[in-house]
């Protein structure tokens, strides 16, 4: 069990995505390259898998070097925390400033970098 509230950072991006979502994965290096140059800044990530099978799910995970923290229910599109955040689609991203507030939503690439500068500089 985890908490989200205890996992925020000065910035957090809670990810939805899953081991069968090809945009996902093609998204991870991204995310990675993030994470290792402004974790220590304050960036937490929560990723949220919509996967099914536990096996399929820890592969992708340990094979895209995720090393934040990855919650499943392993129930795919009934999972419970996607239905909170209405998720519709994958890959879907949630940058939450240190309160937990939604400041922005699905940004990848280049636009999520400028969008996570921005915060941890304020």
């Amino acid at each position: 069990m985890i908490s989200l509230k205890e996992s925020l950072g000065k910035v957090t991006i809670v990810d939805f995505w899953a081991s069968w979502c090809a945009p996902c994965r093609a998204e991870n290096p991204n995310v990675v390259a993030l994470y290792k140059e402004f974790h220590s800044k304050g960036l937490n990530i929560v990723g949220v898998s919509l996967d099914r099978d536990a096996a399929k799910w820890k592969e992708a995970i340990a094979k895209d070097k995720l090393t934040w923290i990855q919650v499943s229910h392993l129930k795919f599109w009934d999972e419970p925390i996607a239905a909170q955040y209405g998720v519709q689609q994958i890959p879907s991203t949630f940058i939450l400033d240190a309160t937990g507030k939604i400041v922005a939503q699905n940004l990848r690439g280049v636009e999520l970098q400028a969008k996570i500068m921005e915060l941890l500089s304020k």
